[in-house]
């Protein structure tokens, strides 16, 4: 069922409520899950909040499209009105983002009047956990110009039969991408993206929020790390873009952005691969 929305839900009221529902929930992939599809009929584009999204993922501001990745911003509210609800069998606390895939059939530009939607795609079995998919599509005069399917895992105890999908692919381009730059990562950047996109997860925001949830620093946003690798990478205006996130980026931190063809990466210390994607022209 399409439940039609007068505006963006506030995110800030969705993730208390998120929060105070997760010791409740018992994750598994065969649980059920919420099939409404939530739909924001009329959208339009904040230019200055673009803007500022634009800065701190290194994006040239005051270009005609959208960045690639800036519609999943859009649709997060709505993803976040879903998965915080009582319905959905996942904890939000502790949830992770493990990949985004984008498919984008032309660039939709800045100044457009777009419909948005959101829904789950359903549940899977993962060697950690219990994964969801998510998935959102922009339209533009009925046409879809851009969507994407993000999974989240919420990780807990599983037997050898529960799991038939959704494990990670093992990687066969194991040898490090050609380093393109160097990049030295502030405290702040969690917060300057949260301010940007929204999503002000605790565990992106300061290191003492960050400990709660067992991390020693605060984090990056995966979507923010694939967003900067996107900026430097650039991509033609039909695409499709597959990343994984694969370890999490503490801050401060340095990393190191590699490319080469399609590909792109980034690494820590040690060689660690924090994010690992590609970047392929639609025919």
């Amino acid at each position: 069922m399409s439940v039609v929305l007068p505006g963006a839900p506030a995110l800030g009221p969705l993730l208390a409520r998120g929060a105070l529902l997760s010791p409740f929930k018992r994750p598994r992939p065969d649980a059920d899950f919420p099939h409404d599809r939530l739909v924001l009929p009329v959208l339009r584009i904040d230019l200055a909040r673009l803007a500022a999204y634009e800065r701190v993922c290194g994006f040239a501001t005051g270009a005609d499209a959208l960045p690639l990745t800036y519609p999943h911003v859009l649709g997060f509210p709505l993803a976040m009105r879903l998965m915080s609800c009582r319905g959905f069998p996942l904890p939000l606390l502790g949830l992770v983002h493990t990949s985004i895939d984008i498919t984008q059939r032309r660039a939709p530009a800045a100044t457009g009047e777009y419909e948005l939607s959101v829904h789950i795609g359903g549940l899977g079995a993962h060697r950690r956990g219990t994964e969801a998919s998510v998935i959102t599509e922009m339209r533009a005069g009925g046409e879809v110009v851009w969507e994407s399917r993000s999974t989240y895992l919420a990780r807990h105890r599983t037997t050898d039969g529960e799991v038939s999908g959704g494990e990670r692919r093992p990687d066969p381009e194991a040898c490090p991408l050609p380093t393109v730059a160097e990049w030295r990562l502030g405290g702040d950047v969690g917060r300057r993206y949260g301010a940007a996109s929204g999503d002000r997860n605790p565990i992106h925001l300061h290191p003492l929020t960050a400990r709660l949830f067992g991390f020693p620093r605060a984090i990056a946003h995966g979507m923010w790390t694939v967003a900067r690798c996107l900026a430097a990478h650039g991509a033609p205006d039909a695409v499709r873009v597959r990343a994984e996130f694969r370890a999490p980026v503490l801050l401060p931190g340095t990393v190191t952005y590699g490319a080469e063809g399609g590909r792109f990466e980034l690494r820590g210390s040690g060689e660690r691969v924090h994010v690992s994607g590609r970047v392929d022209p639609l025919p």
